[in-house]
């Protein structure tokens, strides 16, 4: 029974660290391609319709291949975890039901909307598309940290013949461990975003393959605001820290005078027993916060480094800023490992034990099959996401698809713009004036090709 529950717990981890993957850069993209589109709609700039252009075609990339990762974690609640479901789902299932309504019925329309509205939808209507895509986005997150929230905080329920029944869809949807645990992960994904479109931007700089202007323009947007977002998302945590270590206090060990009063609360009730996680949680906790003061340090060495462009010459500042995508993925993993596995030996804490949340009847030798094949099919996914956003962020803004007028000139092949070539046309022109001006075209010919609702 202890390599079925092992098996399974790393076969869910597996697949919704994946996810998770996913949905911060997803969350983060797509509020940042709201702000360049709004611009756009405002000032009718094609500056900041390229930006948007580009922006949104890796945020869609990432989009769709996401989807795959979820349908995976949902085939598990039935598969591995009916024990969980049958106990909870009365509860559990109600805000995944709104969430699945939300994700793939208003989200998906509202985003294909979006897609194939370019050049078809009036400029102001298009945007509001992408403005519904992102609340959309939100309200799914919401819903997913609701029910998340009521295994870490179970509220406004009642127990019925060994069965638990939503008493309250208020109280479920204001918990304060999922509100809290919702705006950290925001925040978190805003930091994702910020640092996706601030290494792909300095990679191009520092390469210079082209576009100066059109990065040094992303590079304003996002690197000055980045220090400050990974300074509120800390504070975030550190909320979301209060609410934990009141009501899931035995995540922080004997060490905690709450954590030790729980535990022998437990022991009264369900018997002798390990009612702490295992010993690595705490690990994930410091993983979680040091990359955060790398973050801080490198992008605020970078936004020192834009007054009078000396971050234009700044190639090793350049370079760290690229590689430091990593760190929001790890402080992405790590906060997530350290709020689910410290939950442990609870599935919903106190109430229903992981070991009584598994499927009946399962095999260790079934899990270990659906955990290869599951674990096969979200390393696929995330591979062909990293290598589709890999090229088309290297093909720069003449490569992107997105919105791509008729007659617009195919983009040269990948490779071509080597180091240091030259922008050409209205491109040189806006390097040579610091990227002030719009790139390529102007506010009147851009009205006449996306007419204003």
């Amino acid at each position: 029974m202890d390599d079925v529950i092992t098996l399974a717990r790393l076969q869910f981890g597996i697949t919704a660290i994946a996810h998770y993957l996913f949905v911060s850069l997803t969350l983060g993209l797509v509020t940042f391609v709201v702000v360049m589109q709004t611009r756009w709609a405002l000032t009718g700039k094609d500056e900041h319709r390229r930006q948007t252009r580009f922006w949104g075609q890796l945020y869609v990339i990432n989009y769709v291949l996401g989807i795959g990762t979820g349908l995976v974690m949902e085939f598990q609640f039935g598969l591995t975890w009916s024990g969980l479901t049958h106990f909870v789902g009365n509860v559990f299932g109600a805000p995944l039901a709104v969430e699945t309504l939300v994700a793939f019925f208003a989200e998906s329309t509202f985003l294909g909307l979006w897609i194939f509205g370019w050049n078809r939808l009036g400029r102001r209507l298009h945007t509001l598309m992408i403005w519904l895509v992102a609340l959309t986005a939100y309200a799914s997150v919401f819903f997913v940290l609701s029910a998340n929230g009521f295994l870490q905080h179970p509220v406004g329920e009642r127990t019925e013949d060994g069965e638990i029944y939503l008493e309250s869809f208020t109280a479920l949807l204001t918990n304060s461990n999922a509100l809290a645990a919702g705006v950290h992960v925001l925040s978190a994904s805003l930091v994702t975003g910020a640092f996706f479109i601030i290494a792909v931007s300095a990679w191009h700089l520092r390469r210079g393959t082209g576009h100066s202007a059109f990065y040094w323009s992303s590079l304003k947007l996002t690197l000055p605001a980045a220090p400050l977002l990974v300074l509120a998302t800390a504070g975030l945590g550190a909320l979301q820290l209060g609410y934990s270590t009141d009501q899931t206090p035995t995540k922080y060990g004997p060490g905690l005078d709450q954590g030790a009063d729980q535990a022998r609360e437990f022991t009264e009730q369900f018997g002798p027993g390990v009612y702490y996680p295992p010993s690595f949680t705490g690990i994930f906790e410091y993983t979680m916060v040091i990359p955060a003061a790398f973050m801080i340090l490198v992008t605020l060495a970078g936004a020192l480094m834009m007054i009078r462009r000396r971050l234009m010459r700044g190639r090793i500042t350049l370079w760290l800023l690229t590689a430091a995508l990593v760190l929001p993925y790890v402080s992405n993993i790590s906060g997530w490992i350290f709020r689910e596995v410290g939950r442990q030996p609870w599935a919903v804490y106190g109430l229903l034990k992981t070991e009584d949340a598994i499927t009946p009847g399962l095999t260790a030798g079934s899990v270990l099959f659906s955990l290869i094949l599951f674990g096969v099919l979200v390393t696929a996914l995330t591979l062909v996401d990293w290598a589709l956003l890999v090229r088309f962020a290297r093909r720069g803004p003449d490569g992107a698809q997105l919105g791509r007028l008729p007659g617009e000139s195919e983009p040269a092949k990948p490779g071509t713009a080597g180091r240091g070539r030259q922008p050409q046309g209205d491109q040189r022109a806006a390097d040579a004036k610091g990227g002030t001006e719009a790139e390529g075209g102007t506010e009147a010919e851009d009205r006449e090709t996306a007419p204003v609702f």
